[in-house]
């Protein structure tokens, strides 16, 4: 089973201290000097509401919006102990329906995976286990996760659109070639690291719980054109918490909104377990 743990940790996560008040990104004070005097001259502050709503809007204008999706995908996974490689054959239905073919070289295809809104099915098609299939609800991807989590976020992860992103907004610095947005939801602080067009490279999620201490890093790679967006085919994603697993993505083959490519059936001499 370990290879349907390693797609779904893969798609999972696409996903302290107190917070600091908004920083201004521009605060200036101008000195003129005459013989007799000494003028001090205040610059307005900088708006930093409205600059927070156009950060905003802008990181969403970046997000894909697509009516199907079709990949191949290298993931390679690491922990402590060992490290595997599988290819991924992914077709996914927006709000619909998502399939999953894991490949292990040479063996070829090994698991089948469909995730619907309500459930999860996982079927091994070689190994100790052959021919079997199990049905969860959507629910076992919060449990497997312990994050709400739900359709729409896994087809995001996938598709490579940001997550938990959230509208408040503590803080924010402009760099000359990158800007940096914290926002602070019920689960997670997010720190999320933009270019100057507005392109997400990295993603750092800590638990905003001090009890736990859950953290994953993303950070996104390789942007190339996909129609009309910008598409990250290359992601690493470090997951740690009482253990470390670093996953690293490398999508070969890539399409929206064209017929469905990798779609199957669970075969219905396969035992359920």
């Amino acid at each position: 089973m370990r290879y349907f743990f390693s797609i779904f940790i893969l798609i999972i996560f696409f996903s302290c201290q107190p917070a600091k008040k908004i920083q201004t990104i521009q605060t200036a004070v101008e000195k003129k000097d005459t013989a007799t005097t000494v003028i001090v001259k205040e610059v307005p502050k900088v708006d930093s509401e409205r600059i927070v709503k156009d950060i905003m809007s802008k990181v969403l204008m970046q997000k894909i919006n697509f009516e199907t999706f079709n990949a191949k995908a290298t993931v390679t996974y690491e922990t402590a102990e060992e490290s595997q490689r599988v290819t991924a054959y992914i077709s996914l239905k927006k709000d619909s329906i998502l399939y999953a073919k894991i490949a292990l070289p040479p063996v070829g295809i090994v698991a089948l995976l469909i995730v619907t809104k309500d459930s999860v099915i996982l079927a091994q098609v070689k190994g100790s286990n052959s021919k079997t299939v199990q049905y969860r609800s959507i629910a076992y991807l919060n449990d497997l996760t312990q994050i709400p989590f739900d359709f729409s976020t896994l087809q995001d992860i996938i598709i490579g659109n940001p997550v938990f992103i959230d509208s408040n907004v503590v803080s924010f610095k402009n760099t000359q070639n990158q800007l940096r947005v914290l926002m602070v939801g019920n689960i997670f602080k997010h720190l999320v690291t933009l270019d100057n067009s507005f392109k997400v490279l990295h993603s750092k999620l800590d638990d905003v719980d001090l009890l736990r201490n859950r953290t994953c890093d993303i950070s996104f790679g390789e942007y190339v054109p996909l129609n009309n967006y910008q598409f990250a085919t290359y992601r690493q994603i470090s997951v740690a918490e009482k253990s470390k697993l670093d996953i690293y993505l490398d999508f070969k083959d890539y399409s929206i909104n064209e017929p469905l490519k990798y779609t199957f059936t669970i075969p219905k001499n396969y035992k359920h377990k």
